[in-house]
């Protein structure tokens, strides 16, 4: 049974100071009735005992309060920020509904507690906080950038109330969390204090001996460091004062966790790190003469002490996307050490320990009404910048373009927006995408198609029998699941088409039939498949009957037989070529079409003649069953014809695609100087044309040699024989 909750004395005493405090800073944001509603909400959850301490034996309200001020006063938030804080508790605990908290203190406080209690039912996942995909989600699950400001005010409340508490594991985790993931939002917020002092806080609970060890080492170094910046700052100060300067100066010394972060990175001890701290001038101007006095202020500066021109760092004429504004610039001081230079106004300063928030107080937003407007500059100016991506997915409706989903032991994968079951069950393993039959989706079992949402649980089911469908290409949305859907069922096709024709030429054997793969090849053909895998597809799924096919196989080898046999009664005494029969005649049923996407034909070109697009050809069917394809005036036609007319095929080129081919010209000319450089060079200037050797032989004056080129087509090849003969002291040049 929990102990009865009860306020300290000194628990008492600063939750009233609070109140106080917080009502003055807040009070031109609040309505009438605004304070006794509250008061009387608090009241009655403390009588009913709803409320008790946390983990580390923290009074939840008291916290509660220093949560609000802190983000009041460090982050500029009003009313509804400060009612969430105080409500938020009450919520998770479910002692309050949040509808009717909105009806109580409106839309604004309801959205943010929305917000809030979303991120609290995110972490009962044990997400793995470490990856930049868990920040996004956060912010993607925060619906209100209140909500994100809010958690990091909380963090730091945390962080600084935990310091002498006994429970260790706790502490660890909250501080490995600051270090990993508020630190990071804070910086990308611009709110460069409470950054500092969560990286700090988290390196003094995680790393206490090496916190110590350069805290000691701080303080040993204080009074000789003090010494140094006034050795450095009393002479600069005379110029600033005699320029007539309005200003304060200030040292200012890296932060603990910084200077160890240098140190781990130079692997040197703490007496090796020498930029311990920066000079900080921070000058009253108004707002429209801040640049010319930064500016003057630094020329003063560097006419007194040389400047390294590679550590200029001008954040005045382009400020950073989160707001800050400053000039930064390293000098060579007394006794030559280097020293940081910062330059900046006091709004300037406001803004870089405050954020975007103090930006907006200096324009005179004070009511929570103008909050909306604060919160788009602060978006616009984050989603400005390259190393400000962990924001870009912010949007206030949660339309995200990106949805991020956790495995049962909390890891976080990140995908497209409409990211199905299957895609997820693809991005584990190309096998469990294979077998995947469902999932359990946040504990309920749901099929492969169900679309994943920002949040949600998923555990893949699958089932050994389980095998890829066509259907799936279309469940699929990422690039990466539809290729290894695509692979799987090519993989799938094939080895049920190796089953196929298994089981056909099995078939054939029975029946004691032998196959001929030409005579395959044109039955394939001939039953309307372009492709033999869709047809033993066909095959495999039974579509196609297998009795059938060796019925018109056996019909169609005995017509081709008969047509052979009538064709060697023709008395060869009475035939002469001329080359011209297998030109096309306007009737292309019978005509072979060479295009470089034939498919389920196979063909090659003859090499003794080596055809290109544009040549009259025709094919030879060769003994193995493929083809081979001829020029018409090859010099070997005559003797094929003769003895094997009855393997020709007529055949035309259809579209000349990307293809090219290799042709052989004879130049015969004069051997002259530079010759054969010229021939080359004009080669070397036609687009589409490669040259892949030349051979050249001399003899008494003359040369002759033999040219190879990749070439696209006879026009292309005629147009570059003409160059060529242009070439001074070439004679001829012809094709072979």
């Amino acid at each position: 049974m929990n102990d009865v909750f009860a306020f300290s004395d000194n628990e008492r005493s600063a939750a009233i100071k609070l109140i106080f405090q917080i009502r003055e800073a807040i009070a031109d944001s609040l309505a009438p009735g605004d304070e006794q509603l509250m008061r009387q909400h608090i009241e009655q959850a403390i009588n009913s005992q709803r409320i008790q301490r946390d983990m580390f034996g923290l009074n939840p309200i008291l916290h509660a309060l220093q949560t609000a001020w802190l983000a009041v006063t460090e982050i500029g938030l009003k009313r509804d920020g400060v009612f969430a804080i105080l409500l938020y508790e009450e919520v998770i605990g479910g002692n309050e509904d949040i509808d009717h908290l909105t009806s109580l203190f409106g839309d604004n406080v309801g959205r943010i507690l929305h917000g809030l209690c979303r991120i609290h039912d995110l972490y009962k996942k044990n997400p793995v906080i470490e990856s930049e995909n868990f920040r996004n989600l956060l912010l993607s699950f925060a619906e209100d950038m209140r909500v994100i400001l809010i958690m990091i005010a909380d963090r730091v409340t945390l962080m600084r109330q935990i310091r002498d508490n006994s429970n260790l594991e706790a502490k660890r985790q909250v501080s490995e969390e600051a270090s990993y993931l508020y630190a990071p939002l804070a910086h990308k917020l611009g709110l460069y204090k409470l950054k500092s002092e969560l990286e700090d806080l988290s390196l003094k609970y995680l790393e206490t001996d090496a916190y110590y060890m350069i805290k000691e080492n701080l303080n040993a170094t204080k009074r000789s460091r003090d010494a140094y910046i006034e050795r450095f700052i009393t002479p600069l100060k005379a110029k600033l004062d005699e320029a007539g300067l309005v200003y304060h100066m200030k040292g200012r010394t890296k932060s603990i966790h910084s200077i160890w972060q240098k140190m781990k990175k130079q692997q040197c001890g703490f007496d090796k790190i020498y930029d311990l701290f920066a000079i900080r001038i921070i000058l009253d101007s108004p707002l429209d003469k801040e640049k010319m006095l930064c500016w003057q202020t630094f020329s003063i500066v560097t006419d007194m002490y040389q400047p390294n021109p590679k550590r200029l760092r001008d954040w005045l004429s382009m400020p950073k996307s989160n707001g800050y504004e400053c000039l930064h610039i390293t000098v060579l001081g007394p006794e030559g050490k280097w020293v940081e230079v910062q330059i900046r106004t006091q709004r300037m300063d406001d803004i870089a320990e405050h954020g975007l928030a103090a930006h907006w107080r200096y324009k005179g937003v004070k009511s929570e009404g103008n909050m909306d407007t604060w919160l788009a500059s602060i978006r616009s100016a984050l989603e400005a910048g390259d190393d400000l991506q962990v924001m870009d997915q912010f949007k206030m409706n949660l339309q995200d373009e990106e949805v991020y989903v956790f495995t049962p032991k909390g890891d976080l994968f990140k995908f497209s927006q409409g990211a199905t079951v299957l895609d997820f069950a693809y991005y584990v393993h190309t096998a469990v995408g294979n077998s995947c039959i469902g999932a359990r989706l946040n504990g309920r079992i749901v099929s492969i198609r169900e679309t994943l949402h920002s949040g949600d649980t998923i555990e893949i089911l699958t089932q050994n029998n389980q095998r890829p469908k066509p259907s799936w290409l279309g469940i699929v949305k990422t690039p990466k699941a539809k290729a290894k859907v695509k692979l799987a069922l090519k993989e799938t096709q094939a080895k049920e088409g190796l089953l196929a024709r298994e089981m056909l030429e099995r078939r054939f054997k029975n029946r004691k039939i032998e196959i001929d793969e030409t005579l395959v090849n044109i039955l394939i053909k001939k039953m309307g498949f372009k492709e033999r895998s869709d047809f033993y597809r066909n095959v495999a799924d039974g579509k196609l009957d297998i009795n059938t096919i060796i019925e018109k196989y056996v019909e169609l080898r005995d017509h081709q037989s008969a047509m052979a046999q009538q064709r060697q009664i023709q008395s060869a005494e009475e035939f002469n070529y001329d080359g011209t029969d297998f030109k096309s005649k306007g009737n292309d049923d019978d005509v072979l079409v060479i295009d470089r996407n034939l498919k389920g034909i196979e063909y090659s070109l003859a090499k003794c003649c080596s055809p290109i697009y544009g040549d009259d050809i025709f094919g030879f069917v060769t003994i193995n069953g493929g083809i081979k394809i001829h020029r018409t005036d090859c010099p070997n036609a005559p003797e094929l014809r003769r003895r094997f007319g009855y393997r020709f095929v007529k055949a035309r080129w259809s579209g000349k695609g990307n293809s090219q081919y290799s042709v052989t010209l004879r130049i015969i000319g004069n051997d002259d100087i530079g010759i054969v450089s010229n021939i080359t060079n004009i080669i070397s200037k036609e687009e589409r044309i490669v040259m892949r050797s030349i051979n050249i032989d001399s003899h008494d004056g003359l040369f002759s040699g033999n040219l190879v080129v990749m070439i696209d087509d006879t026009s292309r090849m005629a147009s570059l024989i003409k160059k060529l003969q242009t070439v001074k002291g070439v004679k001829s040049v012809a094709r072979l």
